[in-house]
């Protein structure tokens, strides 16, 4: 039994604070406790009390022209990646935008609702409420889900001034604060007016509009440098941009798929994943075309893949500890988010296993296996859960290369191949390290592959570095 003295360590700290009767009427009549949050009333507070004065987004005297989500439809989820894109909210941050799913072409719906265009702000308000981002030019005309808000703005320079204000502490608890529902919390268009805004001068929000605008510009760049890297690397193995296999299966028309596996390949694996034809063909393809085919955990490919192990994690507060993160953030531009593993009670474990280095290739191994990122310059010190094993390569020389494979579709199925798991799947570091990649025979496109990927990488550093000079920016706007 838990005594009365346990479970008040056990429960967190009760806070309460009275209302006045006006604010309940300006915001609505709402009587959940969510809608005036001290985080938020403090958030209003610094709106309210900046230099400049305050507009609501959405309003005559607003910056917001239109505000609107998709409509819902029955969506037909493929395999064939010839068939529609379609991206989820949790791929709007992720730094090369690409989407989760496909939908059949065959869908009948009013899709160009839902397709986004250069100029807008995307905002997630469903589950995870307050993700942004601006339409790269990879998201240019894609169809997106419905639980995105679509926002497009009055003047030339609103779009980064409010991307940026969203992205702070004070905007998303204001966004946050709007929010509804029993088991899934939403935001609809509405809430944008009743959303606080500083008017700044037209001098500051072109400031910080620009400094955002370059931040996903050199992302763009950064992106077309990745695919160049990746023509290059589809040429020099002769494979198809779009990867169509042409498995071998017996009676394909049976309902199921079966197929046979000699002795000698079994590897001690008796699970059919492991065996896919799939794989067989790929292993098949690449061995076409190039010099060799070695494996990832050959030391001239990398010196070392660490899985750390698993252990009780103690969080300090932000300037107080390392940025610390898990692998659903792993494709983010910055995924530092709130989280602060603390150095005096972590420190070895940090240095040993747990902390990231630039040109470090990062891939999941557990529960969605297989994401891959090259770990850009402003990583360098952060750590990352053990859900993610960091690929230490033999040298700069070659790190790109291996990011360029991993990354690639082809590669995909060689290393899911070998999970294993009941509930959740998982990979080890033996594992990874016995995933092939190809060595080219033209060393000179290698190179070239190699050094196109480590400048992509080069560019999202000085992306983020575009982004955070907006975000301080904006943050001096919003000092008392």
């Amino acid at each position: 039994m838990v005594e009365d003295k346990e479970l008040k360590e056990l429960l967190p700290p009760l806070r309460w604070y009275t209302l006045a009767k006006e604010q309940v009427i300006s915001n609505g009549y709402r009587l959940d406790a969510s809608a005036y949050d001290i985080g938020a009333m403090d958030a209003l507070s610094r709106v309210h009390h900046n230099p400049y004065g305050w507009v609501y987004l959405w309003s005559k005297k607003g910056l917001v022209e239109d505000a609107y989500v998709g409509g819902r439809f029955k969506r037909i989820y493929t395999e064939n990646k010839n068939d529609i894109p379609f991206f989820l909210p949790s791929d709007i941050e992720n730094v090369y935008p690409s989407p989760s799913k496909y939908i059949s072409a065959k869908t009948v719906a009013p899709l160009d609702d839902l397709r986004v265009n250069k100029g807008m702000l995307l905002v997630s308000v469903s589950g995870t409420i307050g993700k942004t981002s601006l339409v790269s030019k990879k998201m240019d005309k894609q169809v997106f889900s419905h639980d995105l808000l679509r926002v497009t703005f009055q003047g030339s320079y609103d779009l980064g001034y409010v991307y940026a204000y969203l992205n702070t502490e004070v905007g998303l608890k204001l966004l946050q604060s709007n929010n509804y529902g029993a088991v899934i919390d939403h935001i609809e268009p509405i809430h944008l007016m009743r959303l606080p805004i500083p008017n700044a001068p037209e001098e500051i929000k072109r400031s910080i509009h620009e400094a955002v605008v370059a931040s996903y510009d050199l992302r763009d760049q950064s992106n077309d440098l990745i695919d160049e890297a990746q023509r290059l690397l589809y040429d020099a193995l002769g494979l198809s941009a779009k990867m169509e296999l042409t498995p071998q299966y017996y009676t394909p028309d049976a309902g199921f798929r079966c197929f046979t596996v000699k002795h000698e390949e079994l590897n001690n694996r008796f699970d059919a994943s492991y065996h896919v034809p799939e794989v067989k063909e790929i292993l098949f393809l690449i061995a076409q075309n190039a010099a060799e085919v070695t494996t990832l955990g050959d030391p001239r490919v990398s010196k070392e893949i660490i899985l750390p192990g698993r252990f009780k994690r103690i969080y300090v507060e932000k300037g107080k500890g390392v940025p610390f993160f898990g692998g659903k953030q792993l494709l983010q531009l910055d995924p530092s988010g709130d989280k602060y593993l603390s150095l005096n009670n972590h420190g070895d474990r940090i240095d040993q296993e747990l902390s990231i280095k630039k040109n470090m290739c990062l891939v999941s191994c557990s529960g969605t296996i297989g994401k891959v990122q090259i770990a850009p310059r402003h990583w360098n010190g952060w750590a990352i859960n053990q859900h993610v094993m960091r690929v230490i390569p033999a040298s700069d020389e070659i790190a790109g290369y291996i990011y360029s494979w991993l990354s690639s579709p082809y590669c995909f199925p060689l290393i899911v191949r070998n999970n294993y798991g009941a509930v959740i799947d998982e990979i080890d570091d033996k594992q990874l390290a016995e995933v092939s990649i190809p060595l080219l025979t033209d060393k000179a496109v290698q190179s070239r592959i190699n050094n196109l990927v480590l400048e992509a990488n080069a560019l999202r550093y000085k992306a983020y570095l575009k982004e955070q000079d907006a975000l301080q920016q904006m943050e001096k706007v919003l000092r008392r």
